[in-house]
């Protein structure tokens, strides 16, 4: 079923790429990181991808892959499964961001969009407002949002070899969804749930631009801003089913992807690529 969310077209003939497979490559995506245009088509349940136009391509999209790796211990009967995130952006020019729980299989204490699991025959769009809704209680009112799709991200978890071989392989669709509300009246309805959210918190670009920047590989110091704050407010969910107002280091939200598995909490890799890619739509 899985291998059936992710169809691509080769030379014009349809291929669902194997869950050992990189998309990336498929589509003629050279070496190393980068994104690369890809010409996309929505469908119920499925995303079409190809290098060229096709009937029925209805955007084309910046996609980018996060390293993964080949070899005889991966399952070759498993299919590339697809997610979808939504960057909320709220009236004022903020987007919110969840962090995972840490009992979580995949990527527990990560700071994401709200986003999960397509479901079969579900339009993209309702899949990312169903996730929404199911992380953070927020509804959106049909006639005061509009959205667009920023971009695709192949994702691999775990991240890196040196924390075991992939058991997990999607590719994630980021979607922008604008609404007409205030960041004040949007807060005022979330009820997150804590089976899978954690913490929640709004970012502002001038932090998102700094959290955007961190690649792994590069140093947190040569990005700190004199003008960022130490710390931005944050909403934890306490124990007993309560929340509380919690500063939260700007520093941890620019740690990059450690070498062993940690557990440490940080921004995803996946999250500071649809950062930009929201920071280059605000620009526009």
């Amino acid at each position: 079923m899985a291998a059936s969310r992710v169809l691509l077209l080769l030379s014009g003939h349809p291929v669902s790429p194997s869950f050992v497979q990189s998309v990336c490559r498929l589509l003629g995506a050279g070496p190393g990181f980068g994104s690369w245009p890809t010409h996309c088509g929505f469908k119920r349940g499925r995303l079409v991808l190809s290098d060229r136009p096709f009937p029925g391509a209805s955007t084309t999209l910046p996609l980018q892959q996060q390293l993964r790796a080949r070899g005889s211990e991966l399952p070759t009967n498993r299919g590339v499964d697809l997610g979808v995130a939504v960057i909320l952006q709220s009236s004022d020019q903020t987007v919110l961001l969840t962090r995972r729980t840490s009992t979580l299989s995949l990527s527990p204490n990560l700071w994401v969009p709200p986003g999960g699991h397509v479901e079969l025959d579900e339009e993209l769009l309702d899949g990312g407002l169903r996730e929404l809704w199911e992380e953070s209680g927020l509804q959106l009112p049909q006639d005061q949002f509009s959205w667009v799709p920023l971009g695709l991200w192949e994702s691999a978890y775990p991240p890196r070899l040196s924390w075991g071989l992939p058991k997990y392989h999607h590719i994630i669709l980021y979607l922008l969804v604008v609404s007409q509300e205030s960041q004040q009246q949007l807060q005022a309805r979330i009820q997150p749930n804590p089976n899978e959210v954690s913490a929640f918190m709004w970012l502002g670009p001038d932090v998102a631009a700094a959290v955007a920047t961190m690649e792994d590989g590069t140093e947190t110091s040569r990005h700190l801003s004199q003008e960022l704050p130490p710390s931005i407010l944050i909403v934890e969910l306490k124990e007993d089913g309560g929340a509380r107002p919690l500063a939260l280091p700007v520093s941890t939200l620019l740690r990059t992807t450690p070498t062993t598995d940690e557990g440490k909490e940080r921004v995803s890799s996946g999250t500071k690529f649809a950062l930009r890619l929201w920071l280059q739509h605000l620009g526009r």
